[in-house]
């Protein structure tokens, strides 16, 4: 086969491949659309009254029903819903009395922050962690880093959150309190990607820089904690069932290094699926930071959720829900991606 053959090819099945992306990545939306839809309609809280009140008449509430479409039959409520949604449009929040969508713009940005923070350090020391504990399998190094991965799935986060704030705020005084930033810094810098560790050094204010990251530092790494539980556990198991293959017995009868049969024999196959256990480990600390971001005051999505439940703000909870799983479903995507460009044989 002709080089010109292979390239010809290698483009179409990338071509299917990405038709294949954008055709399951829709469907998966569109399924993801029905649920927080109907999960709106059989939760035990009435939209109208969360709009006019406990006390608004009869005729006050026929009204505003109308107004909000809930009158017409389910199916059309869910294709208006839909479209609603393409269109940008997630309604209008109870709480703050603004667009869902400006809302979500201005708290997930938080979020992001912190969970992406979270995630560099769980992989970071994660990964070298569960492959040092797979290449001393049984020993006290093995039994140390597998009792710290599994204090990572048994400490409760609220708990966790509120010894961290009391030892290394209250106690030590090494980083700052709840709150993405002192008051005092509130509102200088404007936001351009809303992310305000970036944003603060690309308007060249170091001051606050330093001041948003100690407030980070502390719920990113808690967060980091269990991530890095989640990617020490799998990277050993990877590694383990890597390193008991006859490959990695004959690079060692062969006298190669340990650390290239370790790092380069060992751990290079167990990448592709490692991406898979990164990406979710990922998305759930971008969708489970509600208990963190409630006990350290951070204005995230978390905390929009918490706020709106309370205060029984469907649109609100709903564009959330929407987002969050959007997240899961983006992530998901870019794994496989990754897994394909990692791995050419899935192609």
């Amino acid at each position: 086969m002709t080089r010109t053959a292979r390239s010809g090819r290698a483009i179409l099945r990338w071509g299917q491949g990405l038709a294949g992306f954008a055709i399951v990545s829709t469907l998966t939306f569109l399924g993801l659309l029905a649920i927080t839809f109907f999960i709106g309609r059989v939760v035990p809280i009435d939209p109208v009254l969360s709009v006019v009140g406990d006390r608004a008449t009869q005729e006050q509430y026929d009204v505003a029903r109308v107004a909000m479409g809930l009158d017409r039959p389910l199916v059309m409520q869910f294709f208006s819903y839909v479209g609603d949604v393409f269109q940008g449009d997630l309604g209008r929040s109870v709480s703050t009395n603004r667009p869902v969508v400006s809302d979500l713009a201005r708290v997930f940005p938080a979020t992001l922050e912190m969970a992406t923070l979270g995630i560099l350090i769980g992989v970071i020391l994660g990964v070298p962690m569960g492959v040092w504990a797979a290449a001393r399998q049984g020993t006290w190094v093995d039994q140390i880093i597998r009792v710290f991965a599994l204090l990572g799935y048994s400490v409760p986060a609220f708990w966790l959150g509120l010894v961290g704030l009391a030892v290394f705020y209250a106690g030590l005084g090494w980083v700052a309190g709840p709150g993405r930033v002192d008051i005092f810094y509130d509102g200088l810098i404007d936001p351009v990607t809303g992310l305000l560790l970036v944003d603060s050094l690309l308007v060249g204010d170091t001051e606050v820089f330093w001041n948003a990251l100690s407030h980070l530092v502390l719920p990113a790494a808690i967060l980091g904690f269990f991530s890095l539980a989640y990617i020490a556990r799998m990277t050993r198991s990877f590694m383990l069932d890597q390193l008991s293959q006859e490959f990695i017995t004959t690079a060692r009868v062969k006298g190669v290094p340990e650390w290239k049969v370790i790092w380069v024999h060992g751990f290079k196959p167990i990448r592709v699926p490692l991406i898979t256990v990164i990406g979710l480990s990922y998305a759930a600390l971008l969708e489970g930071s509600v208990m963190i971001e409630t006990v350290f005051s951070w204005p995230g999505i978390g905390n929009y959720l918490t706020v709106a439940l309370l205060n029984a703000d469907m649109n609100a909870v709903l564009g959330s829900t929407l987002v969050i799983g959007a997240v899961f479903i983006f992530i998901n995507k870019i794994s496989d991606v990754l897994y394909r460009v990692l791995d050419p044989r899935s192609l």
